[in-house]
C-alpha cells in the first residue's frame, strides 16, 4: 500500500474527541480549505473583482475540477464537468438519455434508490405525458428487469442505505445487449471505491462531492458522459454557460462540444474553491489503497460490533467485495442509540426505519477510531444509555 493515511489524516481538520464515522454523509473540512476560500474570497473577488474569470481562471474550474475527479472514477479526460446540484445532473442525464432512445418510454430503476433520484425521474415522467414509466423493482431483481421496453436504466451503484453494491460491468452488458443506456449515481462511490466508467462502456454517470471528496455542504455536483455519446447529446436543461459562445449572447442555442454543454448556470465558485483544497489531498492518494484499506476498516467494525453488540443486525452484505465503504446495522431503537452514540462523541448516522449507518473513510479513519467505535456502542448498549427521551426525539436532520 503505497498511501500514506497518515499524512492524509494530518491535512484534515477533526474535533479533538471525536470519532468520524459520517463522511459518507458530509466530508469533514480539509485543511488548506479555509484559507484557499479565503484567498478566492478576500484575493480573487475582492481584489480583482470581475476580472476574477479570467484571471484566477474561475470560468475553467468546472472543467478542471471535472478532470481531477474523472481520474477517481475512471473517466477519459474532458469527460466529467462540474456544477449544480446531483438532482439537477440526474434531471440532465435522464432527459438526456430518454432522447437517444426515441422509440422507449420507461426508466428501469430499483426501490433501493436513493430517493431524490426517483422523484425527478417521477417528476421527468410526468412533464413527459403518460406514456412514460418509471418501473422499480428491488435492487436484485433489476437484472432479470431489464427487458427490451427499457429506455434507460437508472441506478445508484452504491445503496445509500445498505452500502450493497450492485455489479456496474454486469448491469452496463446486460442493459447495452437489451438496447438501453445507464445513468450510474455515484454519491457513495466516488472516492470511496475504485469505479471505471470508461472502462466499463458506462453511458452517463453522475455524483455529488460533499460526501467523500470533501467540498462542504452544498457542494457542486458532477456529470460524465461517455465520449461516443456526448456529440449526440441535447441537453435539457439549456443553459447559457452550455452554449457554443456563451459570451455571443446569441438569441439561439447551440450546445457547446462534448462535455461542456452540460454546463448550465454560472459555477459555485466558492464551494469550487474548497473542492480544490480537498482535490489537492485526492491527488496524492491511489483508488486501489483506498479500497483495500476501507475493507480492512469496515470487517474490523463489522466482527467488533458482531462480538460485541449481538442485538445489532447487519443490514450490509457481509462481502466486502459486494458492498460500498460503509457498514450498516438494524435495531428497533437506531435512532436514539445513534444519538446516544454522538454524545459520546462517535459520529454516524441513521436511515429510516432503523437503520445506523457507519462510513470508513481512510484518508482520516483509522483502525483506532474503530476500536473506539465498538467499544462505546458496547457501552450504550449494555448500559441502555440509549433509553433517554432526549434521544428519542427525532431532529429536522437525522
Amino acid at each position: 500500500m503505497s498511501t500514506d493515511f497518515a499524512a492524509t489524516r494530518a491535512l484534515f481538520s477533526l474535533p479533538e474527541g471525536v470519532i468520524y464515522l459520517d463522511g459518507n454523509s458530509l466530508g469533514p473540512l480539509p485543511r488548506a480549505a479555509a484559507e484557499r476560500v479565503r484567498a478566492c474570497v478576500e484575493d480573487e473577488w475582492g481584489g480583482m473583482l470581475i476580472t476574477a474569470w479570467n484571471q484566477a481562471g474561475w470560468i475553467d474550474l468546472p472543467r478542471r475540477l471535472g478532470d481531477r475527479i474523472g481520474r477517481l472514477i475512471g473517466a477519459e479526460p474532458g469527460a466529467v464537468v462540474l456544477g449544480d446540484t446531483l438532482s439537477i445532473k440526474v434531471y440532465q442525464a435522464l432527459a438526456s438519455a430518454l432522447e437517444l432512445r426515441p422509440e422507449r418510454r420507461v426508466i428501469l430503476s430499483d426501490t433501493g434508490n436513493f430517493p431524490s433520484d426517483l422523484y425527478m425521474a417521477d417528476g421527468l415522467v410526468r412533464t413527459l405525458g403518460d406514456s412514460y414509466e418509471l418501473r422499480t423493482v428491488a435492487p436484485e431483481a433489476v437484472e432479470d428487469a431489464i427487458t427490451p421496453d427499457i429506455a434507460v436504466l437508472m441506478l445508484t451503484e452504491v445503496d445509500y442505505r445498505t452500502g450493497r453494491k450492485h455489479d456496474m460491468r454486469r448491469l452496463i452488458a446486460k442493459a447495452h445487449d437489451a438496447g438501453a443506456l445507464v445513468v450510474w449515481d455515484l454519491a457513495h462511490s466516488a472516492g470511496a471505491i475504485e469505479v471505471d466508467v470508461a472502462g466499463t462502456d458506462a453511458d452517463f454517470a453522475v455524483g455529488c462531492t460533499y460526501k467523500y471528496l470533501n467540498s462542504g455542504p452544498g457542494g457542486p455536483a458532477f456529470i460524465y458522459i461517455a465520449p461516443r455519446l456526448a456529440p449526440q447529446v441535447r441537453p435539457a436543461l439549456s443553459g447559457w454557460l452550455g452554449h457554443e459562445a456563451p459570451f455571443a449572447f446569441d438569441l439561439d442555442y447551440r450546445p457547446s462540444a462534448g462535455i461542456d454543454r452540460m454546463r448550465v448556470g454560472t459555477p459555485p465558485v466558492l464551494q469550487m474553491a474548497a473542492l480544490e483544497a480537498s482535490m489537492d489531498i485526492w491527488d496524492r492518494v491511489e483508488m486501489a489503497d483506498v479500497r483495500a484499506r476501507s475493507i480492512e476498516l469496515s470487517q474490523a467494525f463489522i466482527d467488533g460490533v458482531e462480538a460485541a453488540c449481538p442485538t445489532l443486525k447487519l443490514a450490509s452484505p457481509r462481502d466486502a467485495e459486494a458492498r460500498g465503504s460503509q457498514v450498516s446495522f438494524r435495531h428497533p431503537e437506531g435512532y436514539a442509540i445513534m444519538q446516544a452514540l454522538i454524545a459520546r462523541g462517535v459520529i454516524g448516522d441513521f436511515r429510516a426505519p432503523d437503520i445506523l449507518r457507519f462510513g470508513f473513510t481512510p484518508l482520516y479513519t483509522t483502525m483506532e477510531d474503530v476500536r473506539a467505535a465498538v467499544v462505546a456502542l458496547n457501552g450504550i448498549l449494555e448500559r441502555a444509555d440509549w433509553d433517554r427521551e432526549e434521544y428519542k426525539t427525532r431532529a429536522k436532520v437525522t
